[in-house]
């Protein structure tokens, strides 16, 4: 899949996470992590990006995470619905009637 605008997901809220993700013009992936929970889960959450990253084939891309605790469903929904709309596959969005 590739990413081909700017895109987020998520809010700064409490037990929340804020993705922010966009082309990196650049080989490779460029990946930024803020956590309040970086020290006990920092591996995890980097681990669950990768995995992610790798499920959608994707590759060249600079990835901004402010992570305020959130769970590993939250996180996985947040990066999922960043991607979807970086790539304009998200399907009932405003994006899609552009089509």
């Amino acid at each position: 899949m590739e990413i081909i605008q700017k895109a987020q997901a998520g809010s700064f809220e409490s037990s929340d996470i804020l993705v922010l993700i966009e082309p990196n013009h650049e080989s490779g992936r460029k990946i930024e992590i803020n956590s309040s929970v970086m020290y006990h889960y920092g591996d995890q959450i980097k681990q669950l990006i990768n995995e992610t990253l790798d499920h959608y084939s994707i590759n060249d891309i600079h990835l901004i995470i402010n992570d305020k605790g959130a769970i590993v469903s939250t996180i996985s929904a947040r990066l999922e619905t960043a991607i979807l709309r970086a790539s304009k596959n998200q399907k009932g969005t405003v994006n899609q009637l552009d089509n």
